[in-house]
C-alpha cells in the first residue's frame, strides 16, 4: 500500500537518468509534514560543474539551509538537480546563485541560504553566499561550519 500524497513523485523509488541540465531537471517537492518551525540543511561535498571559459572542471562544497513553508524538496530530485551541473557551463556565482532561486521558485520557503565554497582555480578559492533574508527568529540556525581553504598548511 502506498501513500497517495505521493502518487506525484516520478524519480522516487525509479531508476532516474541524470538530467542533461540544470534547466531541464525536474525538482520534486511534497507537502511539509510539520506544523512546526525548522531548518533543513543539504550537504553536497563533491559538487561539480564546469568553467565556462577553459571547459575544465570545477569543484565546490555546497551548504543549503532552509526553513519550509508549505513544501520540502524531495532529497532524490534535489541529488539529481545538482548533478545535472556536471557538464554544465556556468561561473561559480551563477551556479551557487542558479540553485539558491531554483529553490526558492520551487519551494517558496520562509527562508533560504546558500554557502557555495569552492574550491581553487587559479590558486583563489571563491566562496559564494545567496539568502533570501534575515532568517526566522525562534528557528536554530547553525553556522555552516565549512573552514576555509588552507591548502596544505
Amino acid at each position: 500500500m502506498t501513500d497517495q500524497r505521493y502518487d506525484t513523485l516520478g524519480q522516487l523509488g525509479a531508476s532516474t537518468p541524470l538530467p542533461d541540465n540544470p534547466e531541464t531537471a525536474e525538482l520534486e517537492r511534497v507537502a511539509n509534514p510539520c506544523d512546526a518551525p525548522y531548518m533543513v540543511r543539504f550537504a553536497c561535498p563533491e559538487f561539480t560543474s564546469i568553467c565556462p571559459v577553459t571547459g575544465a572542471p570545477d569543484f565546490a562544497h555546497l551548504v543549503i539551509d532552509y526553513v519550509p513553508r508549505d513544501w520540502i524538496v524531495e532529497s532524490k530530485s534535489l541529488k539529481l538537480y545538482l548533478g545535472s551541473f556536471r557538464n554544465h557551463g556556468a561561473f561559480h556565482e551563477a551556479c551557487t546563485t542558479m540553485i539558491g532561486q531554483r529553490l526558492v521558485s520551487e519551494l517558496n520557503p520562509v527562508w533560504l541560504r546558500i554557502g557555495g565554497y569552492w574550491y581553487p582555480r587559479g590558486g583563489i578559492p571563491i566562496d559564494i553566499f545567496f539568502a533570501t533574508g534575515e532568517p526566522p527568529a525562534g528557528v536554530w540556525i547553525p553556522d555552516q561550519d565549512v573552514p576555509g581553504y588552507r591548502g596544505r598548511g
